[in-house]
């Protein structure tokens, strides 16, 4: 096993946000969700939420911004008077929602805007492109979601979008981006479906098509470049990086151990996605511990002294890929979770995530600037 990450391969002592559960519930049963338990309403006790504040707290008076993501499940099924109490113990921190949607109104609207909540949606483009977000009844969502954004759009609420792509290719790329352009969103990420928690679908596709998807995005945001897109931005600041001879000054040799709480307060780092799984084959609890009985700063040292299990394992993993691959100082290794569902351990190194979303938008990216 490789020695513990320490100085700056260790793990970061204080993140810059946390992940929250306030509800495993959803009201939506899209065919490529990675939730075990979305059809449960298990709802977040406050007294996790105040174990939580009395480390974030602190942590966010040592940094220069510290954001609380309230994701789920749905975070708005857990209802506006649950959230606001599991909200109120936060202190100087931005607080975050990712919603589907489809309850948003003018009473959430107002919610958002009273307590200067930042707005992320889940939508995957036009309704052709968003047919496989459906409720328990299998109906579709995309109408039910479309409310959501006029209700925020006619109260001024600026929102960010995450889109799903299934079938990567590159004449899906540009009316895409002309979607979203439209919409009004102020910034888009676009996540190539992966194969992680319960969601088993195939993430195998064929390196040219998804290659041209990444060029052809590269070209629609140069050509109007009026939303940022998290994907392209980000390969332009590597590469110009790079080219200054200063790539390893854009990716961090420190961990980000990205905690997320679940419902019940149990911790898991590095990789939202297995949150939730209690007897994974081979693993057991992914959980390293839970907030009512350790509090999440003792949880978080614990790893940076001493990683152990699966942790030791993923970093391991981190090694070789850092060892092995050309692309490792763009991509810091591939997640955790990709590495498990995909391969099934977690010191494995290339995964299909790392092939769509890393190394083939890179070389998209590069296609697109080269005139290919």
């Amino acid at each position: 096993m490789a020695a513990p990450w320490t100085g700056m391969r260790g793990v970061v002592d204080v993140p810059s946000y946390v992940l929250m559960q306030p509800t495993t519930l959803c009201n939506l049963d899209c065919a490529y969700c990675y939730l075990p338990h979305r059809a449960s309403d298990r709802r977040m006790p406050v007294a996790v939420a105040e174990a939580v504040a009395d480390t974030v707290n602190r942590w966010a008076e040592q940094v220069e911004r510290f954001s609380v993501v309230w994701h789920g499940g749905e975070p708005l099924a857990a209802g506006p008077e649950h959230l606001a109490a599991l909200m109120a113990p936060f202190r100087g921190v931005e607080h975050h929602v990712q919603t589907n949607a489809t309850l948003v109104d003018d009473a959430w609207c107002e919610f958002f805007a009273q307590h200067k909540i930042e707005v992320g949606l889940s939508l995957d483009g036009p309704p052709d492109r968003t047919a496989l977000r459906v409720d328990r009844a299998g109906r579709p969502a995309y109408h039910r979601i479309l409310r959501g954004v006029q209700a925020l759009r006619r109260h001024g609420i600026r929102f960010a979008v995450i889109c799903v792509v299934s079938d990567p290719r590159p004449d899906l790329a540009t009316e895409l981006y002309q979607y979203f352009t439209e919409l009004g969103c102020y910034w888009l990420g676009v996540n190539i479906e992966e194969r992680e928690g319960v969601n088993i679908r195939d993430n195998t596709h064929a390196a040219e098509a998804v290659r041209g998807f990444w060029a052809e995005l590269t070209g629609a945001w140069l050509a109007d470049p009026r939303i940022e897109l998290r994907e392209v931005e980000w390969s332009l600041h590597y590469l110009a990086a790079a080219l200054r001879g200063e790539a390893d000054t854009v990716l961090p040799r420190r961990r980000d151990p990205v905690p997320t709480i679940a419902h019940d307060g149990r911790v898991v780092l590095f990789s939202p996605e297995l949150a939730g799984f209690a007897d994974a084959p081979g693993y057991g609890d992914f959980a390293l511990g839970n907030v009512l009985t350790t509090g999440l700063a003792g949880i978080v040292a614990a790893v940076a002294r001493q990683p152990a299990g699966w942790v030791a394992e993923y970093f391991d993993g981190v090694e070789r890929c850092r060892a092995s691959c050309p692309y490792f100082g763009f991509c810091g290794g591939a997640h955790a979770s990709n590495r498990y569902f995909e391969l099934g351990r977690f010191d494995a190194t290339e995964t299909e995530h790392c092939r769509n979303t890393k190394i083939r938008l890179l070389e998209g990216v590069l296609d697109h600037a080269q005139g290919r």
